[in-house]
């Protein structure tokens, strides 16, 4: 059986019937060694021959499947033969049916078991009778005897089978532990997937469409020097996305935040002054009180909204403007662009198929906040995201 918390019940009655055996057996013995009547060589071997089959009983225990029962059944069967032999010459041996009654119990089947041990108990009381003549404690010991087998035998069935049930559970819940395991591990890599999706977009996709405009402008410019500022930025730009690329690698916060929140919302200002768009930027000192999560989304998603006015609004000015509560942070992102007919467009940011808008509504669900996008045409467009300060 498996070990399970009854499992010392269990080896506590099997050795508990090991030495009833050994010392009934003994008895026989010593009675057999001190009458030495004529028959003490046939005592002995019946003895030897019961305490041999009885040894052979733990060969009979490692035997599985559909043979088993038949096994226990003939091992059984072999061990009360040679017991009712032993009764016939030595009267003691009608003790030895006690630790058979147990045998019985827990090797034959269940309506078997009670009724052979009823069979053993008539053969204990005639034995006793033939040999000494019936007396009240022939009788009664034997039947004793066999009630109080019968219920450890049944409660001993009764544990027996509380413990497997118990067995079964717990394997039930270490293997729903384990496909819950597996389903954490299998959400952990979507969401982790779902983040550098994010930063990517944020970070190098925003990075290389810069790069991309600026070179275009270069390309446009005249001059005896053409677009040499154009280059520049874009060699800043792309030492940005790098860096971040990089920071992906370490799982360290965004280089850009070294010097915090406010100094990484100016760089990004001059990022895109030389490409004609103004960006005038409104931040707190407070600032630098937030926690690095919540500096991080703030800034990703400003490089996000930015990104998509220089690329679609056509705009000339961007407000960038921080407000701090004490609990939540305020970020709002306003340009002067053509803006767009929300009705027109179907905007919602749960279900767009703008996959900048869907990332920035994803930084500020996990932040316990929200996302909000006012746009009309000819009036600009202004996005709004309010986040938890303590957000972790």
């Amino acid at each position: 059986m498996a070990h399970s918390t009854l499992t010392p019940v269990f080896v506590g009655l099997r050795t508990g019937l090991h030495v009833l055996f050994a010392a009934l057996l003994a008895l026989v013995v010593v009675r057999v060694v001190v009458v030495q009547d004529d028959t003490v060589w046939a005592e002995s071997g019946l003895a030897a021959l019961f305490a041999v089959l009885y040894v052979l009983g733990a060969r009979v225990a490692t035997v599985r499947g559909r043979h088993r029962a038949l096994v226990g059944a003939l091992w059984i069967a072999a061990l009360t033969t040679v017991w009712v032999a032993l009764l016939v010459l030595v009267p003691e041996a009608a003790y030895l049916v006690f630790p058979l009654f147990f045998l019985y119990l827990h090797v034959l089947p269940r309506v078997v078991g009670p009724v052979a041990v009823v069979v053993a108990t008539a053969i204990a009381i005639v034995a006793l009778g033939v040999h000494g003549g019936f007396t009240v404690g022939g009788v009664i010991g034997p039947l004793v005897g066999a009630g109080v087998a019968l219920l450890i035998g049944l409660g001993y069935r009764a544990l027996a089978r509380e413990a497997a049930e118990r067995e079964a559970l717990v394997a039930e819940l270490l293997a729903t532990r384990d496909l819950l395991a597996a389903t954490e591990r299998q959400q952990g890599v979507l969401t982790e997937r779902a983040r550098l999706a994010r930063e990517i977009h944020d970070t190098v996709a925003q990075g290389l469409s810069s790069i991309q405009m600026l070179l275009h402008a270069a390309e446009a410019a005249d001059g005896d020097r053409p677009g040499i500022d154009h280059i520049r930025l874009a060699r800043s730009t792309a030492a940005d996305g790098l860096a971040d690329t990089r920071r992906f690698i370490r799982e360290l916060a965004p280089p850009s935040l070294d010097a915090g929140l406010a100094a990484a919302l100016g760089r990004l200002s001059q990022q895109w002054r030389r490409d004609g768009l103004r960006i005038e930027v409104s931040v707190p000192t407070g600032g630098a009180d937030l926690t690095m999560d919540v500096q991080t989304a703030l800034l990703r998603i400003a490089q996000g909204a930015v990104a998509n006015v220089a690329q679609h609004a056509g705009a000339t000015t961007v407000d960038i403007g921080l407000t701090l509560s004490p609990t939540e942070a305020t970020l709002v992102v306003h340009d002067d662009g053509v803006g767009f007919d929300r009705d027109r467009v179907g905007l919602d940011t749960a279900t767009s198929d703008s996959f900048g808008l869907r990332a920035m509504a994803e930084r500020v669900e996990q932040l316990g906040g929200g996302l909000t996008v006012d746009s009309a045409p000819g009036r600009g467009t202004t996005v709004t995201a309010v986040v938890h300060r303590g957000a972790a």
